[in-house]
């Protein structure tokens, strides 16, 4: 038996993708049993809940999943489901790297990870409108929650992956020269935890200068942490540096576990065709195997999907060629 991990397909192109995905695993020789389950619309369809129960259940007895993009229905009473999954298993922390694979870009040699806190902020959904006169919608009010014990476990776990990872800065990134309390304690308690990692370079930066110098000197970057909005809108624009979300794996980590995703959407244009690339799936399953202790697969995967690539000979179209997802995937293959 291997370990058991939870799949989630996915809508979309999601299926597609994590069939290819799954296929590269196991030429790799991956020691993995996986619980097929559903979410999204195919959860709507089946079950007529996009966060079925049954999916629940495997994640709490598996601990560890992967998943492919989720389509969240229209008005069904929460605003993302995977803000709802992080929820429910207090992922907290959102790992996005971003390192270049095609060189000859506009920007070479960028190796950046976004550490971003996944479950407070302007995220907690603390909203409402407030009445003036016969207008009930005259002003609205959205309430940030930092919190001491949330920027404790975020900036800690930027250092200790610094560390387990050997890289050499962590940034902090913030607002706290304009929100003097709630970045402000968020910035605290970073200077103070970065007190204990003597080793490890630290610097802190506003994020107004933090986006700018993504663009002007992205190799300035090693690690950055930041609150949850600064961090949703960083992790994309360093997807950009490196070519987009189809390059872009995820990682939400926490006390209960950890799920593994593609970043982009279910790019319903494309689904069903069999041409959508499943690059970020498969860095997304490798960042999973460094999380299972499995780190060497982890790397003779991402050095066959990087070849591949860089080869350029059987790539999808997004990446400038012709080849179908299975084309794509069986090339992948070949290398390893």
């Amino acid at each position: 038996m291997g370990t058991p991990v939870t799949l989630i397909p996915g809508d979309g192109i999601g299926p597609s993708i994590s069939s290819a995905t799954v296929r590269v695993l196991e030429a790799a020789g991956a020691d993995i049993d996986f619980d097929v389950q559903v979410a999204g619309m195919a959860g709507v369809t089946r079950y007529g809940d996009p966060i079925p129960e049954a999916t629940l259940d495997s994640i709490r007895r598996t601990r560890i999943a992967l998943k492919g993009p989720l389509e969240t229905p229209v008005g069904e009473g929460f605003r993302s489901i995977n803000v709802a999954l992080r929820k429910t298993f207090d992922l907290y922390a959102n790992v996005r790297p971003a390192h270049t694979i095609v060189k000859g870009g506009r920007y070479d040699d960028i190796d950046i990870v976004l550490i971003r806190e996944n479950t407070e902020g302007l995220y907690v959904g603390i909203e409402h409108y407030i009445k003036i006169g016969n207008d009930p919608r005259a002003a609205a009010e959205s309430i940030a929650i930092i919190t001491r014990a949330g920027s404790e476990r975020i900036v800690r776990y930027a250092f200790d992956y610094a560390m387990k990872h050997g890289r050499k800065k962590v940034t902090i990134v913030h607002k706290a020269n304009i929100l003097k309390f709630s970045q402000g304690l968020f910035l605290d308690v970073g200077r103070m935890i970065a007190r204990e990692y003597a080793n490890i370079e630290f610097n802190e930066m506003i994020v107004d200068a933090t986006a700018m110098n993504l663009v002007l000197k992205p190799e300035k970057f090693d690690v950055i942490v930041t609150t949850n909005l600064f961090g949703d809108i960083l992790s994309d624009q360093i997807s950009g540096l490196v070519g987009g979300l189809g390059l872009a794996p995820g990682g939400n980590i926490g006390l209960g576990g950890a799920i593994f995703e593609a970043v982009h959407g279910t790019a319903p244009d494309i689904a069903g065709k069999g041409v959508a690339n499943p690059s970020a799936l498969i860095l997304a399953a490798c960042m999973m195997l460094e999380y299972m202790n499995d780190g060497e697969r982890a790397v003779r995967i991402r050095s066959a999907l990087e070849t591949t690539i860089r080869e350029g000979k059987t790539v999808t179209g997004d990446l400038g060629g012709s080849a179908s997802t299975d084309q794509f995937t069986d090339a992948i293959i070949a290398r390893l």
